[in-house]
């Protein structure tokens, strides 16, 4: 167990209090975890629950879980991210080289949450993590947005990538409105700010994941340009949309409206942004189908094999990382990415392959369990 943990209470209100935040906490703890059994989606509204917590109750264990939510939620972002990727015929072209980008910063996010768990004396369970497609986000994230596996379509852009994305700003205010993913991290920073927990080095991981060297996470100051990397390179900045952190790389949200609108994200004469500038041509892409709820009913010998081809390497990969991040270290963590490299054949091969008597082409279900 890491230092840092509550004090403990000096009266009975006070335990009562620590209690019933404790409580919550292991509550959405448990939300975060995937049901057993085949294609079990994990429960919903666990991230309405932690930050229902009050703030003076957040402590080692309510980050430690919300931690865990975010694990699970970087990790549902990779595979639709992926199939738009992998779907584009042009590997060169500009929609190719945005997207390509964005999964290896979903990748990298996916690093630093594993690391700050690892730091506050928890264990990242990555595989119990895992999402089934189509379905929610994890947590009640984004709530009435269902992200399912396609090739790459304007819809799809549209309908899974920029609304994994969206800024709180564009997402729809009220009583029942279900957290963003920027506001759940924005809790996440504020929380260690209080609790000011003990970081250990122990069991965290670095890596180069393409221009980004994820790293331990040793003092307040990285935990709190980690958790700010994350918010800003998927929705952008308070000043700026398309302000980039290190380089000329729009934030994940615009570089997603840059291929949806077909142009460049630049900013008008009055300070407003449009999309005004070069084209963005839509690619030539893969016509995979939407993977159906259950995945594909009676596919050919054929397919089926390239599925579970898929399957168990992508079970492979999950395993990999779980046992990186469980004392494996940096050696178990390379032999997880060399397993990551060998989804992609299988993953084309079932793009390029007709459905009989349907329309579009199969592709990878990613399949959790």
């Amino acid at each position: 167990m890491a230092a840092g943990a509550p004090v403990a209470a000096s009266g009975p209100a006070q335990a009562a209090t620590q209690a019933a935040a404790q409580a919550a906490a292991q509550a959405a703890q448990a939300a975060a975890q995937p049901a057993s059994g085949a294609l079990a989606a994990p429960a919903l509204g666990s991230v309405a629950r932690l930050l229902a917590v009050p703030e003076d109750g957040r402590g080692v264990e309510w980050l430690r879980s919300a931690l865990q939510v975010a694990v699970a939620l970087e990790l549902a972002t990779i595979p639709p991210y992926l199939c738009g990727w992998w779907s584009i015929e042009d590997r060169g072209s500009e929609a190719a080289r945005l997207i390509r980008r964005i999964v290896g910063d979903e990748m990298y996010h996916m690093g630093i949450v594993c690391n700050l768990l690892v730091a506050v004396g928890g264990r990242p369970r990555i595989k119990q993590a895992a999402h089934p497609y189509p379905g929610p986000l994890p947590g009640g994230v984004r709530a009435g947005v269902t992200v399912y596996l396609s090739g790459l379509t304007r819809s799809f852009v549209h309908d899974v990538m920029m609304a994994i994305e969206a800024p709180e700003a564009q997402s729809v205010r009220g009583a029942n409105a279900s957290p963003s993913v920027g506001l759940f991290y924005g809790d996440l920073a504020k929380a260690f700010r209080t609790v000011a927990p003990e970081l250990s080095v122990r069991g965290q991981l670095s890596s180069q994941i393409g221009p980004d060297l994820l790293e331990p996470v040793q003092s307040p100051d990285d935990v709190e340009r980690a958790i700010e990397i994350i918010r800003e390179q998927g929705e952008g900045t308070a000043d700026s949309p398309a302000e980039p952190l290190d380089d000329d790389f729009p934030a994940h949200y615009y570089a997603f409206g840059e291929i949806y609108h077909g142009r460049e994200l630049r900013e008008a004469d009055d300070g407003s942004w449009e999309y005004t500038g070069a084209p963005v041509p839509f690619p030539r892409a893969r016509p995979m189908a939407p993977v159906p709820p259950g995945g594909w009913t009676n596919p050919p010998a054929r397919v089926r094999q390239l599925l579970d081809r898929f399957d168990a390497t992508y079970h492979a990969l999950l395993h990999g990382l779980d046992d990186a991040w469980a004392g494996g270290g940096q050696r178990a963590l390379n032999a997880a990415v060399h397993t990551m490299r060998g989804l992609e054949h299988p993953a084309v091969e079932l793009m390029e392959t007709p459905i009989p008597h349907g329309r579009g082409t199969y592709g990878p279900e990613f399949r959790p369990f």
